[in-house]
């Protein structure tokens, strides 16, 4: 292809980013923004009238995913769409920068190619994906889950939030109509679907790259476990005869970083991250933990080896102490290979914008992962300060950003060429 020259309007995107970061449940610099609350059908808005704006026709679907639309004048409009996008939403006590650089760097790339006048021969879209963070529903990238056919309609009706609202009451709330069933898009619908995202690592800052071209998206195995022994006074119970359910999760969660550390492979890794106890008494001998899980490795079979090797030790734990333990598995997605065509149009741009980069896989996950599942994906990443994501000191900095940027046009033009 003919090289384009997209300028970034740097200075422009970065006030759209402030100004979508004070659209806010919380107090500045925090950023909080859960799915269909009012921060969010605000921040919503907000983007939308920067996409009318630039020109881009808007629809969404029944759960809230929404597409802006550039046809441009020379583009088909019966062939599959080149898209880019993100997330909005934000976990409690967050930053300005997870997703939002994606959604409206995505919108800046897409007005980068209008003004250097480049004419798409697919149209292109900008996505904005309903609830990537697990928030409000407790399951992560709500949207793209659905519309990969990995979320069930039937099981996404029967989701509620901590205070017993369903996804349909909160949907109807928010103005999003019609079935589930109608989210759900069929092989194919995307040409190509790129996303531009902080690494939420430290890796290229600290090798001073401008970019990271990822291979591959891990997926996690959540898992909610239940150690149930048997209670009573501190005092009173003796040594011998104690089943506590706390010294039991110990060994748990010791046992499940030892199974994640033995595969010998960097990419694989375990978290216990919520721990639960009961009564939570300093004189009482604990009865029961409920601890909820995050297992992630970017091969499928050897994530659910570790899985495998942790229930056999969670068994002979339970023998030994007399307790009981079950395990309710909360999801387990496989995980993502982007596609070769898509990686190579990511190369090229960075090669063509004289930015260095590395090949690297994403240990979080993305609505990317879902998407994969319909169409051809790739991902961008971008250096964030410190590695430092889902807090408000979250940072990337304007040049990090007019980098990837700046790819991600020439990565979008070269897909619809």
């Amino acid at each position: 292809m003919a090289e384009l020259a997209p300028v970034v309007a740097i200075d422009n995107l970065m006030t759209e980013l402030a100004t979508l970061a004070r659209i806010s449940e919380a107090e500045p610099p925090v950023v909080t923004r859960v799915v269909f609350s009012e921060a969010d059908l605000q921040a919503r808005a907000y983007v939308k009238e920067l996409c009318r704006a630039a020109g881009l026709t808007i629809r969404e679907d029944a759960v809230g995913n929404a597409f802006a639309r550039w046809a441009g004048t020379g583009s088909d409009a019966k062939l599959a769409p080149v898209a880019t996008g993100s997330h909005i939403d934000a976990i409690p006590n967050a930053g300005a920068y997870d997703g939002a650089v994606g959604v409206l760097g995505g919108l800046e790339a897409i007005r980068a190619l209008q003004r250097a006048g480049f004419q798409p021969r697919r149209p292109i879209e900008l996505v904005l994906f309903t609830s990537e963070e697990p928030t409000r529903f407790g399951i992560g990238c709500l949207g793209s889950r659905i519309m990969g056919g990995v979320l069930k309609p039937d099981h996404a009706r029967s989701l509620r939030d901590k205070e017993g609202r369903s996804l349909d009451e909160l949907r109807d709330h928010a103005g999003f109509a019609g079935e589930l069933d109608s989210v759900l898009r069929p092989s194919g619908h995307f040409h190509a679907f790129v996303e531009l995202h902080i690494e939420q690592g430290p890796l290229l800052e600290r090798e001073g790259l401008d970019l990271g071209i990822v291979t591959h998206i891990a997926a996690p195995a959540s898992l909610k476990v239940l150690i149930e022994g048997e209670g009573g006074h501190a005092g009173a119970m003796l040594m011998p005869d104690r089943h506590d359910a706390l010294a039991a999760a110990s060994e748990l969660i010791l046992s499940l970083e030892s199974a994640a550390k033995a595969t010998g492979v960097i990419d694989t890794v375990a978290t216990v991250g919520v721990c639960e106890v009961f009564p939570g008494a300093v004189n009482s001998v604990p009865s029961r933990v409920r601890l909820e899980t995050d297992i992630r490795d970017t091969d499928g079979a050897r994530r659910d080896e570790v899985l495998a090797k942790w229930k056999t030790a969670a068994n002979e734990v339970a023998a030994r102490r007399g307790v009981r333990i079950s395990f309710e598995t909360v999801n387990a997605d496989p995980p993502a290979t982007c596609d070769a065509a898509v990686l190579a149009a990511v190369q090229q741009a960075a090669e063509a914008s004289g930015r260095s980069s590395r090949r690297m896989v994403s240990r979080a996950y993305h609505d990317s992962l879902f998407v994969a599942r319909f169409a051809p994906v790739a991902m961008i990443f971008i250096p964030c300060r410190g590695g430092v994501s889902h807090r408000p000191d979250e940072y990337s900095s304007p040049e990090w950003i007019a980098n990837g940027v700046e790819v991600l046009a020439g990565t979008l033009a070269r897909l619809a060429e």
